[in-house]
């Protein structure tokens, strides 16, 4: 049977309900239910984490498959996740995990125990080191649904010298960021569109949580990345792509932008895969709009997966698919570009 453990960012309200505190929702959730995510819940008016110990897809990737491009390249993080996710993205890879629980209390236990394994935060920091990981991705599905138990791994993974990373749709609350301070070193949200509409048709969410997390996490100073899943004719206008890139510039023109090609899935399993032509368009706008990072992904480019030097143009690191080349001319240890000196935003080593 699936143990549960009591949560940690809620707070109790009249009749036994509770607000949960974990992500940008602030469900108030009364006895007996869930949260949107699925997996809090609401017990005699406490709250209880329903995933705690439970993952799903424990995996070593290469960093670069997050994707993070400016940090600790050519490295790998054992990566997992849960059972339940606060959106409900109808083009989910991911979705016979992320969006099982929904709805269903009273078979949550089942659903629980048939996806998941159970892996102690202990257990999961000891296998990252057995395989010579250099850090733990909380993914697949939204961290801040299971902050508990990806805050108490974190403890101790940052113990044994190991990173933290989140991948996220960006709805941590202020409340998880806080509770994870000190504790995340990097994080790659989505920026899935620039539209509320498309946010609450297609993610059954809403866009200013998003943008005012990447704020927030920018001001902490965690390594930051941002990536949007480039749909046919949904996201990929030049207006859509123009304002998610201005968006990006005008917080910093050094956070790396990924565009990245859709495939089709789950409940948008009609919609045609992206073509290398919208994502040159997109990578060329993000050019445009003056950011000094921008990548292609889900295809095969290798030029437009090179890390440059935004001053001299000089190639520093080139990737085929999620295989990394540091070339020899970059500094790893200083992070600047050899032939003119730029600081080269990211964590190197």
């Amino acid at each position: 049977m699936v143990l549960m453990k009591p949560a940690v960012l809620y707070q109790q309200l009249p009749q036994n309900r509770i607000q949960c505190q974990a992500c940008a929702w602030q469900c108030n959730i009364a006895p007996g239910q869930t949260g949107v995510c699925g997996v809090r819940l609401n017990q005699n008016g406490k709250l209880y984490l329903t995933v705690y110990g439970q993952a799903v897809g424990l995996h070593l990737d290469p960093v670069e498959k997050k994707p993070l491009f400016h940090f600790l390249p050519g490295t790998t993080a054992l990566s997992f996740g849960t059972v339940g996710c606060d959106f409900g993205c109808l083009f989910c890879q991911n979705w016979s995990m992320s969006q099982a629980p929904k709805g269903k209390p009273d078979q949550l236990q089942d659903i629980i125990a048939a996806q998941s394994e159970t892996w102690s935060p202990q257990q999961i920091v000891a296998k990252a080191m057995a395989l010579g990981a250099r850090s733990i991705a909380y993914t697949y599905n939204e961290p801040a649904i299971f902050v508990e138990y990806a805050h108490d791994t974190a403890v101790l993974a940052k113990k044994q010298g190991l990173k933290n990373i989140f991948v996220s749709n960006g709805y941590e609350s202020v409340e998880s960021l806080d509770y994870m301070e000190h504790l995340l070193d990097a994080i790659n949200i989505d920026i899935k569109s620039f539209s509320e509409a498309f946010y609450r048709q297609y993610c059954r969410a809403k866009l200013q949580p998003v943008l005012d997390t990447i704020k927030r996490v920018f001001k902490r100073k965690i390594h930051l990345e941002l990536t949007t899943l480039v749909i046919p004719g949904k996201n990929d206008s030049v207006k859509e792509l123009t304002a998610i890139a201005n968006f990006i510039k005008q917080i910093s023109p050094h956070i790396p932008w990924h565009v990245t090609a859709f495939h089709p899935d789950y409940l948008m399993a009609d919609v045609p895969p992206t073509s290398p032509k919208t994502l040159v368009k997109a990578w060329n706008i993000g050019r445009k709009a003056g950011l000094n990072y921008v990548y292609l992904g889900n295809i095969s480019d290798s030029d437009r997966a090179t890390t440059n030097c935004p001053h001299c143009h000089q190639a520093l690191i080139k990737r085929f698919w999620h295989q990394t080349h540091i070339l020899a001319n970059f500094d790893t240890a200083s992070g600047q570009c050899p032939h003119c000196g730029t600081a080269i935003a990211g964590i190197w080593n």
